[in-house]
């Protein structure tokens, strides 16, 4: 049987659990996921601070329904297409960055790094929590851990604010 078979781009959850489609690409689904996240970014990156929280809160949210929906459609708990945790995770990460391409490349490198390491409490959630919220949970705190990192890289004068 064809894998891809379940797959169905025309329910709006699992167009937005597979970001877009971005998920689907045949190596490095996670990757092209992370990517989906840059429209909104864009978008959203001059708006104020608290309304980018509120962005990141509702996508989130959001996520954990189309994520778990998308889950139980596919029969996987995380399947590698799933990746609307990777678009949240990454817009995490990148607010109150200033927009550069500097801030975008180490952001997205960062949110990375986490999301395939997993270190210390990433890797805790990862094995814990189940259905979408166990999808999202991880990557979530894995955009935790780099919004301050690039932060914290801004803070010091190490890439541009």
């Amino acid at each position: 049987m064809n894998k891809n078979r379940k797959f169905n781009l025309k329910r709006p959850h699992q167009f937005f659990g597979l970001g877009f489609g971005t998920g689907l690409a045949p190596k490095a689904p996670g990757t092209f996921g992370t990517f989906a996240a840059l429209p909104f970014i864009l978008m959203t990156m001059y708006y104020p601070l608290w309304l980018q929280i509120v962005f990141a809160v509702v996508i989130s949210i959001f996520g954990i329904w189309a994520c778990g929906k998308t889950a139980d459609d596919l029969g996987v708990h995380d399947h590698p297409a799933i990746v609307w945790d990777e678009v949240a995770g990454y817009y995490i990460t990148m607010i109150g960055a200033a927009l550069s391409w500097q801030t975008l490349l180490v952001g997205f490198l960062l949110f990375r790094f986490f999301d395939i390491a997993k270190p210390g409490p990433i890797r805790m959630l990862d094995k814990r929590v189940h259905g979408g919220l166990g999808i999202m949970a991880d990557d979530i705190l894995a955009g935790v851990f780099s919004l301050i990192c690039l932060q914290a890289l801004i803070k010091v004068g190490l890439l541009p604010f």
